[in-house]
């Protein structure tokens, strides 16, 4: 026997098990995007690796050693989407919707790809949801895509959760302070890794990326870029926090928040789970008003935000959010006999031409093991037909939570299946 495959490191299987809570929480995120106006967006899996150089940045760790990178028969150097924003950047530019009325509001759900280390609740392959909203350079716009995260974060039921935001200021106040950073960083040298110093050669803020204990220690006393910020940047963070409270929105001040890519300006957020350890951190984006310019489009400002699905799921998890069940067919059928089989089969096909979930034995199992089976499925009715039903033209009806059951007439059998099953969709509404 070959030795069987199994699924690449840092990328899995979501199973038919795992698949409702799934779904319940990008269904979720999709009613709450809607709520606010964002409509959906899907990009390609793969973009021109030149997109992510220009766009998130040659400095940040995605680009320099996270990118899934190749080239196409045709010679050209394609990478596996590493992040969301840069991708609809460009559909935004290439379609042309600046000519929009303004702002765009756009959502995605889609899989990302990192070469990192694997790690609880993160994976080569994850799968993020985000929003992005292009035209408008409001405060109030950096304070709804906030309030929508946490509008989602708020419907799951999520416990534990707490936000932490920023302001990286604008080309006009921020190379103040990178010349600060750079000076701050010369003199403890020698404090920090050896990552470090070559991230502070490339952008002195990617510094703060860093986890290595030491470092963190020798940047406690590292300038503060709010410190730092022109008028302007300063008057749009006071907006953006009075925003948040508005929406009854709690906050921490982190001037230490840079977030992993190099296209933020102004607004930078973070929410952080306290149930998931040390990778705290379960969502977060900010304020862009530079990086469609930087790809070739008109200048135009834009914010957004990305969550990982698997984080919101791990977060469910070790959570009082109760997630949903897998789903369960109304009716079982079961047939006993060679005749009530062929029969059985035909009244599943005309049962679900109706819009009824049913489910039926194809193991030949006997009487009791289709009733235990029945049971496993979650079923709230079984439906049994065998010889003398078959020549009474009947179907014996049996509620399997109350254990009772009865025989009825075919049509009338029809009717009550309708009937639960209307009544299932009613209390799963």
């Amino acid at each position: 026997m070959a030795e069987p495959f199994t699924a690449p490191k840092g990328t899995y299987d979501v199973l038919p098990d795992q698949q409702p809570v799934r779904r319940w929480v990008v269904a979720t995120a999709e009613a709450v995007f809607a709520r606010y106006g964002y409509r959906r967006i899907d990009t390609p899996t793969f973009e021109d690796t030149r997109l992510f150089h220009r766009g998130v940045g040659d400095s940040t760790d995605i680009v320099r050693k996270e990118m899934y990178t190749f080239e196409d028969l045709g010679g050209r150097s394609m990478t596996l989407r590493p992040e969301g924003t840069a991708p609809v950047c460009r559909a935004y530019v290439e379609h042309g919707m600046h000519t929009l009325p303004q702002p765009v509001k756009l959502y995605y759900h889609a899989p990302m790809f990192r070469y990192e280390s694997p790690q609880s609740g993160r994976f080569r392959q994850h799968y993020q949801l985000g929003v992005e909203a292009f035209g408008s350079d409001s405060p109030e716009l950096d304070a709804e895509v906030i309030g929508v995260l946490a509008a989602l974060y708020r419907e799951l039921n999520l416990t534990g959760i707490e936000l932490k935001i920023n302001s990286m200021g604008c080309k006009q106040c921020r190379p103040g302070y990178s010349a600060a950073m750079r000076d701050f960083l010369q003199a403890h040298d020698q404090e920090l890794c050896g990552e470090c110093r070559e991230r502070a050669k490339l952008n002195p803020l990617r510094v703060f990326d860093c986890k290595v204990p030491g470092c963190k220690a020798a940047l406690q006393s590292a300038p503060r870029l709010p410190d730092f910020l022109c008028p302007d940047c300063a008057a749009h963070h006071a907006r953006v926090k009075a925003g948040l409270e508005v929406q009854s929105i709690g906050f921490i001040e982190d001037h230490t928040l840079v977030r992993g890519m190099d296209y933020y300006t102004r607004t930078t957020f973070e929410f952080q789970s306290s149930q998931l350890g040390a990778q705290s951190g379960i969502g977060g984006g900010g304020r862009y008003d530079d990086l469609v310019s930087a790809i070739g489009g008109p200048e135009t400002p834009g914010v957004g935000f990305g969550t990982g699905v698997e984080r919101i799921l791990l977060a469910v998890s070790k959570s009082a959010a109760e997630a949903p069940a897998a789903p369960a067919p109304t009716i079982y059928l079961v047939g006993v006999g060679a005749e009530a089989r062929a029969e059985v089969f035909a009244l599943a096909h005309d049962l679900r031409t109706m819009g009824i979930a049913v489910d039926l034995d194809y193991m030949e199992r006997s009487l009791k093991g289709q009733m235990k089976q029945a049971g496993r499925t979650g079923a709230r009715l079984a439906f049994i037909i065998g010889e003398a039903e078959m020549a009474a033209g009947t179907i014996t009806v049996r509620d399997l939570a109350a254990g009772e059951e009865k025989q009825m007439p075919h049509g009338e059998a029809i009717a009550f299946a309708e009937s639960a099953a209307g009544e299932r969709l009613t209390a799963g509404a």
